[in-house]
């Protein structure tokens, strides 16, 4: 990968170049092979019989667009950041506010804990005292097991199996239910399958044990025993804009209608990298939102504060990813997404991806508390309204043009402004035609 230096020049003007110059830019830098480069100019046509391995009654592929975010330095290291989205302004705000950050401050991650969570519940417990005895008296030898015959794998990675501990849960009927918790370490990977199976050979053991009955094993995705935490701060920034984005954040982290979409902007950073890499976005997005409530009202999962003349974003969720197994290791675009940000462990995806997610976090709260949030979003979006309004690429530029200045005038536009545009310029072509 190139030094800071080279990094921050070749990425000036990124924006306004063509693909073609974009992906020879990415190879200059190390981000892309020489393979890579004729995959992507090929249209990166992946193999259906890969996708029949993946899913069930399988008709072909849904494409998605694949861009890059530039301008992240995290942990004082240069990424390309992959992101597949067809959100339009997602890209640009990133990378807008990570140059923003890297002018003014740092972004810095760290990763807390490093245990997944499987559950094994037992509906009715009968003697949940004598259950909790049982189970701290049979705990390291039902450790060992679990790693000797199911997380091996695991085990040679350097994680495996770790602790397990019981929790009591009112069932609101006036009974109790009693849940297992096992920990895990699955080092750079996800970990689900494993520790579902690690789970299910536990079933035998406790119930030969304690004499309950359990009804169920299944991880958990609200995952409170390994949380990603990325930080910003920046200074030399307007005092005004630093007490908006202030309380723009605590808006978000009373209200929940408000930390509602404040999250889905978070995860507007996430979701496209998780997808882009091969992982399980919908995961993330559960623990995330699970995280955001455990306090018993939904929050935002990030916080922006400012102290004395610096402001200082935190985000803090679990972010549990892999690198290997599954989608991530068998599909090719993941395998270049992985290769271009020169990623390393699961540990460190979960860490960019939480830094990602605070910055575009960020961006957002600036452009709502100055210029609003149509201007930028509007402006990059003319162009979807002028393929929706059906114009021909010798149109666009017209029709485009039409519309910025219409969002100018009026602060708005939709489709049927476009569609009016799109007529205009027909008409008056047919009217100028001898």
């Amino acid at each position: 990968m190139a030094s800071h230096i080279d990094y921050v020049e070749m990425f000036q003007g990124f924006s306004k170049l063509n693909r073609e110059e974009r992906l020879q830019r990415l190879f200059e830098i190390g981000a892309l092979t020489g393979e890579d480069l004729r995959f992507l100019r090929a249209g990166a046509n992946v193999p259906i019989d890969l996708a029949e391995k993946f899913i069930e009654n399988v008709l072909g592929y849904f494409q998605v667009p694949l861009g890059v975010a530039t301008n992240f330095f995290i942990d004082g290291r240069p990424y390309v950041i992959p992101m597949a989205v067809e959100e339009t302004s997602i890209i640009a705000a990133a990378s807008k506010t990570a140059k923003w950050i890297r002018e003014h401050g740092a972004i810095t991650t760290e990763m807390i804990g490093t245990e997944i969570i499987g559950q094994i519940q037992i509906a009715r417990v009968a003697d949940y005292a004598r259950l909790l005895e049982m189970v701290k008296a049979h705990e390291s030898e039902w450790v060992e097991a679990c790693n000797r015959d199911v997380a091996s794998g695991m085990v040679k990675r350097g994680g495996g199996v770790k602790r397990i501990e019981v929790r009591k849960v009112e069932r609101g009927d006036g009974g109790h239910m009693a849940i297992l918790h096992v920990y895990a370490d699955p080092c750079d990977a996800m970990g689900a399958n494993v520790i579902n199976q690690v789970c299910e050979y536990l079933k035998g053991p406790v119930e030969a044990t304690t004499q309950e009955k359990v009804t169920m094993c299944i991880l958990s995705n609200l995952v409170d025993s390994r949380v990603t935490r990325a930080r910003v701060e920046m200074s030399g920034l307007d005092a005004e804009l630093m007490e908006r984005i202030e309380e723009a954040s605590l808006f978000a982290c009373q209200d929940p209608y408000r930390a509602a979409t404040n999250n889905k902007g978070v995860l507007n950073g996430i979701d496209p990298i998780l997808i882009a890499t091969g992982n399980d976005w919908r995961a993330v997005e559960a623990g995330v939102h699970a995280y955001a409530a455990r306090s018993g009202q939904y929050r935002s999962i990030t916080r922006w504060r400012r102290e004395e003349n610096h402001l200082v974003g935190i985000f803090e969720a679990p972010v549990v990813l892999g690198i290997v197994g599954g989608v991530t290791t068998l599909h090719p675009m993941a395998k270049i997404c992985l290769k271009m940000m020169n990623i390393s462990s699961a540990e460190e995806l979960s860490r960019v991806c939480a830094a990602v997610g605070l910055v575009q976090n960020l961006g957002a709260l600036r452009a709502l508390t100055t210029v609003g949030i149509i201007e930028g979003h509007m402006k990059l979006h003319i162009k979807n309204l002028s393929l929706g309004a059906g114009a021909e690429e010798r149109e666009m530029p017209y029709v485009q043009k039409r519309l910025e200045e219409i969002l100018a005038l009026r602060k708005r536009i939709s489709l049927s402004n476009a569609i009016e545009v799109l007529k205009e310029l027909r008409d008056q072509r047919t009217n100028e035609a001898p």
